[in-house]
């Protein structure tokens, strides 16, 4: 397996924040703070450690401090931004924000609920706004009912979240291509499970193999978790060899350009008894049932429900203790969430896992996953290693 060495497609940021802008109604305000280095990044193509966004109606401020002087010129100019810039110490950044919200008479101005608390109030002095603690602005009906007059700093939910859900072309391509080494890589050191190796040896070598086939890095902790460590769903890698009769467990992911791949096989090291053969095809026939569910305007509980269903047959709903899947793009985890309580609902172009399990306690466990993009009248999977599991 290789993927051509060809240039990935460009993201389009051109629209953006124009539709951040479109959304600032719903919300009842006038401008958002955007703090989240993720959706910093989403809305201006910056990828530096620390920057503050503000986007008024009809204009957008990028701040960052002296190290990324010269890394944010390139970038946003990369990235076709229409925003101001400015680069300096806090007390600079915070003086070129409060004069925007002051120029552009900004009274309701809304803040990522993932604020620190003690930025938050730096941010209140600068601007001179009071800050509204009686719920999120998107959840009020009239915001006007609950405000007076003044200006205030307001809680905003998932403003730009909303919009990530959607993927570009190029996101897609950069997930595709995060997906393809994560298979290149696993192939590459698949024929290790036989030797002997510990948990934690095998990660090493597979996260080495995917920065080896230019990953700028793994998405999150590899997970290898052998024999009586595979009904843990999330254990780390130890020490313990993998040996014959054990099932192994392995979740990994690559990172390129920020966007990341998710994706899960289990292997059984040789013979396999009948309960755990069972497990396992009946996770696979989860798995399988729950992908070809997924397209455009299916409700994610109902994917949901369809892989717990089918392990429901043979009595292992109950040892399926986590959500079915969720999105994936700037972070591992993001909307929209296949699970129980979900009621979000499938958009093309959004890409989601698919990855039902089930574990025994002292015997051992399953999971299979995929990362597929939602489509029209079905789905693409982008994870192709085969789900053969006798090894």
């Amino acid at each position: 397996m290789s993927f051509p060495d060809t240039q990935l497609a460009p993201m389009d940021f051109t629209r953006r924040i124009p539709s951040l802008q479109e959304s600032f109604s719903v919300f009842g305000i006038d401008a958002l703070l955007v703090t989240s280095l993720e959706n910093v990044s989403y809305l201006t193509g910056f990828t530096g450690s620390a920057a503050y966004l503000l986007v008024t109606g009809d204009r957008a401020l990028l701040t960052t401090d002296g190290r990324y002087g010269e890394q944010i010129g390139i970038q946003t100019s990369a990235a076709g931004l229409d925003a101001e810039i400015c680069v300096g110490n806090i007390s600079e950044q915070l003086k070129a924000l409060s004069g925007l919200v002051s120029s552009s008479q900004c009274k309701r101005i809304g803040f990522e609920e993932s604020i620190a608390w003690s930025l938050l109030k730096r941010m209140a002095q600068s601007f001179s706004c009071d800050i509204d603690n009686s719920g999120s602005a998107g959840d009020i009906t009239e915001p006007s009912e609950r405000i007076d007059s003044g200006s205030y700093l307001i809680g905003v939910k998932d403003a730009v979240e909303q919009l990530r859900i959607t993927k570009d072309v190029g996101e897609i391509a950069r997930i595709r291509r995060a997906c393809q080494i994560a298979d290149l890589a696993l192939a590459d050191v698949k024929s290790l499970l036989k030797t002997g190796i510990s948990e934690k040896d095998f990660a090493t070598e597979l996260d080495y193999k995917m920065k080896k086939f230019l990953a700028d890095g793994i998405s999150f902790d590899t997970i290898v978790a052998s024999g009586e460590h595979s009904a843990m769903p999330h254990a780390s890698p130890t020490e313990r060899i993998m040996r014959e009769g054990d099932l192994v467990v392995i979740d990994f992911g690559a990172e390129v350009e920020g966007y990341h791949s998710d994706m899960t096989r289990t292997y059984a090291l040789g013979h396999l008894n009948s309960e755990m053969t069972e497990v396992y095809e009946a996770v696979a026939a989860s798995q399988e049932a729950g992908v070809k569910a997924v397209r455009e305007g299916v409700s994610c509980l109902d994917v949901d429900i369809i892989c717990r269903s089918v392990l429901d047959e043979k009595d292992l709903g109950k040892v399926f203790s986590h959500g079915t899947g969720h999105g994936v793009g700037l972070l591992i985890h993001e909307a929209p969430y296949l699970g129980p309580a979900s009621t979000d609902i499938l958009k093309a172009g959004s890409v989601v896992t698919v990855e039902p399990g089930a574990y025994l306690a002292g015997k051992g466990g399953v999971r299979i996953e995929d990362t597929v993009v939602v489509m029209q009248d079905t789905c693409e999977v982008l994870t192709q290693t085969t789900k053969e599991y006798i090894y």
